[in-house]
């Protein structure tokens, strides 16, 4: 405090005691709007139409003092854009239909539409005995491995050899693919 003390240039010095106790007095009370600003809305009123918004009472008005008008603060209320604030895409909601919306042959279609069941193709026996033998395999040895069951020849064979073999089948059953690049290897790009 001794340093506010030494000011030179005809400024008193600062009494911060002064400048604390006021701002300790005014704690919790808005300051008021500036002259010629809107009154601030409650967030209540924020999404009525203005006719609809509950007015303040009247504040009185202070005295003009001469000399220029000071700008109008920036923040000191909230103004929304003509049909702002209303309502957006997310409100929107569909009509409810009618009963003369529908035609004799809507009404009679309307919610009974049964898709039909795919038809899946019919499977040879070479490819059922490749798929047992895929699967199978690997659950034999499986199977071997959680009852504990001697490991011979047999069994190993018949685990391994059933699958590469039901998977070689399947591989070479495969249909071929009608690609562009068939019809001329090696040549690169065609245009």
């Amino acid at each position: 405090m001794a340093e506010h003390e030494e000011q030179s240039g005809g400024v008193p010095p600062l009494d911060e005691e002064a400048a604390w106790a006021a701002i300790v007095a005014g704690y919790g009370q808005e300051p008021p709007d500036p002259p010629g600003s809107r009154p601030f809305k409650p967030i209540e009123n924020l999404l009525l139409p203005e006719e609809d918004v509950k007015p303040l009472p009247p504040e009185p008005e202070p005295k003009p003092e001469p000399g220029p008008e000071p700008p109008a603060a920036l923040g000191s209320s909230v103004v929304f854009a003509p049909g702002v604030g209303l309502s957006g895409p997310r409100d929107h909601s569909l009509a409810e239909p009618q009963d003369d919306d529908l035609t004799p042959a809507d009404r009679a279609d309307e919610g009974h539409f049964v898709p039909p069941e795919p038809e899946l193709p019919s499977a040879d026996t070479t490819a059922k005995f490749a798929w047992l033998a895929v699967v199978g395999g690997p659950v034999l040895l499986l199977l071997a491995v959680l009852l504990q069951w001697e490991m011979t020849w047999w069994l190993t064979t018949l685990g391994i050899g059933g699958f590469l073999g039901g998977f070689a089948t399947l591989v070479a059953r495969m249909a071929p693919h009608d690609d562009d690049d068939d019809d001329y290897p090696g040549r690169g790009a065609v245009v």
